[in-house]
């Protein structure tokens, strides 16, 4: 009997009463008829904290004026790192605060509508971010790679102001305690370094990339308004089945119409109410790419809400894709739709020359184009979760994903205790919050290659991977690892099995005659012991570094083999 999560959504509201309730919504911000965006990407002015203790900033309140009055600024694009921009060293590979500041002209219906909402959001600032808008303190967020907003109306709806000054202050440094973790070195030998000079040492091998990475904007809803809405999909013979519920905030007076709509816009069904399950004859299933000749289908749910306030009535729109498709696991198969899935894709990075981690579309679409040119149908978000851009693109596609959380390189002792495990949690809520209604989403992976054998782990994932099931009880839960079959303590807890292994890399160099034996030994190994399917999540051989291009040159460390037993 296959283990679905497709069944889930079978169960209709009994899901939403097993579901943990995240506090707040984060839908993407979409225009509609009652919401409008308006991008803050461009040059932001900028300054390195360079002070010892890198807390001049806060010592001069840099937040309270304009940053160029106190002090030199750079023009530093957004959104992108601020590392490889300019030519100074210093920045490449500084640690600690810098301070970002962007004067914002609004539109006077924003500042003098009351009925109108008006939110700052941040798709990603990493690693901890500290937010003023005006001089006024308005939000702070922990861990890079997700987005956080706040609801800036009162300070841009008093008096009679038509422009505001967005002020971001961002530390990149990592601790044992921070997802990834990290640790800062002092090296004291003063015969052989500066005096207070260190460096972050950490345990992943990607670099250490920070700033604004993705979209800044401001976004308005009215002041009643749909706040979060949550899909899960099923299939009844050939009936799609799509549950939803809808959060809202701003009125206790208000009515709510659902209708889900096909791509040539025809009502296929419709409802009322905060919760409920649409149900679609022959309806058309998401399917992966080159699974099916028709993949990636995606209908619309339309939601409008109507409310009464105490300045009258007022609506609200909100459009989400949503495929229709189930999840299920066996001991040996992933299925997609009842049908067994092959992962055959890539451990992709959001690295590039010159913008680091920042969102491009150009750069975006590239890959996109090359994911399909080597008939690749699957990405692991290795190693954190990527733009939201990044999945809408998967859900269009056909593109399945294994969607990671930041929890790489967690190898100290001091990563397992109840600090760390407190963010992985909160990490985990808001990476489910934000993509849960992805159906190219079918997999959540709570970390890469911990060091599972050690005796906190067993705890440590077995929290991380409950909770996580308990947030989102429609998927499977996976970690990556590179432990030995007996002794990680963390793979009992997942649905899937992930392994990373380098055969005739690591050991047994340019021995590529012992790979085949030694592969097949570990996967019997790991099957025999947990009966779970597995996946070979990263292999490769060494490679020269520049040589990574097409059409001559593929990298390696990029194939994924799946293997039934």
């Amino acid at each position: 009997m296959p283990r679905t999560a497709g069944c889930w959504a079978a169960l209709g509201p009994l899901l939403w009463g097993c579901a943990l309730a995240l506090q707040g919504g984060m839908l993407y911000p979409r225009e509609s008829p009652s919401r409008e965006r308006k991008e803050l990407d461009g040059l932001w002015s900028f300054r390195a904290d360079f002070s010892a203790a890198r807390h001049q900033g806060f010592d001069e309140q840099w937040y309270r004026r304009p940053l160029r009055e106190s002090g030199a600024t750079l023009d530093m694009p957004v959104p992108s790192s601020f590392n490889d921009v300019g030519q100074d060293g210093q920045l490449r590979s500084f640690v600690g605060w810098v301070w970002y500041e962007r004067e914002v002209v609004l539109p006077h219906r924003w500042t003098e509508d009351l009925r109108t909402r008006v939110v700052l959001r941040i798709g990603s600032a990493h690693y901890y971010a500290i937010v003023w808008v005006n001089g006024v303190h308005v939000a702070e967020h922990e861990g890079g790679h997700l987005p956080f907003e706040a609801d800036i109306s009162k300070l841009v709806q008093t008096g009679p102001l038509s422009s505001c000054r967005v002020t971001i202050a961002i530390n990149n440094t990592l601790t044992p305690h921070t997802l990834p973790p990290g640790t800062i070195l002092y090296k004291t030998d003063t015969t052989k370094y500066p005096k207070g000079y260190f460096i972050q040492d950490i345990n992943f091998d990607f670099f250490n990339y920070a700033g604004l990475h993705r979209p800044v904007l401001l976004y308005t809803t009215p002041t009643a308004y749909i706040d979060d809405i949550t899909v899960t999909t099923d299939v009844d013979q050939d009936t799609g089945l799509v549950n939803y519920q809808i959060i809202t905030q701003g009125s206790e007076h208000y009515k709510l119409q659902v209708q889900l709509l096909d791509v040539e816009g025809h009502i296929v069904a419709q409802g009322t109410g905060g919760q409920g399950q649409l149900q679609v004859p022959t309806a058309r299933l998401w399917w992966p790419y080159l699974m099916h000749e028709d993949p990636a289908y995606l209908y619309s749910l339309e939601v409008r809400m109507t409310a009464q306030t105490a300045m009258g009535p007022t609506a609200d729109f909100y459009t989400l894709p949503v495929g229709i498709r189930t999840v299920a696991v066996t001991e040996s198969q992933f299925l997609i739709n009842g049908k067994s899935f092959y992962f055959h894709g890539v451990n992709k990075h959001e690295d590039s020359d010159i913008r680091g981690k920042g969102f491009d579309w150009a750069l975006l679409m590239k890959d996109f184009n090359l994911l399909r040119w080597v008939g690749a149908n699957s990405f692991r978000t290795s190693h954190y979760p990527y733009a939201e851009e990044v999945m809408q693109l998967c859900d269009r596609y056909g593109i399945v994903v294994i969607d990671e959380c930041p929890g790489v390189g967690i190898v100290l002792v001091e990563s397992y205790s109840n600090q760390s495990l407190q963010h992985h949690l909160q990490v985990m809520e808001e990476m489910v919050r934000r993509d849960k209604n992805h159906p190219a989403v079918v997999m959540w992976s709570v970390a890469n290659e911990p060091t599972s054998s050690l005796h906190p782990a067993g705890y440590y994932f077995k929290t991380v991977i409950t909770h996580t099931k308990a947030l989102d009880p429609s998927r499977p839960v996976t970690f990556v690892t590179n432990a030995n079959y007996q002794t990680d303590l963390g793979v009992p807890y997942v649905d899937v099995i992930c392994v990373n292994s380098y055969y005739s890399w690591y050991h047994d160099y340019g021995h590529l005659e012992v790979i085949e034996l030694q592969l097949r030994t570990q996967f019997e190994n790991w099957h025999r012991a947990y009966r779970k399917p597995i996946i070979q999540s990263e292999y490769g051989a060494e490679t020269i570094a520049g040589l990574h291009e097409p059409p001559r040159v593929l990298g390696s460390r990029v194939t994924w083999l799946r293997v039934d037993s």
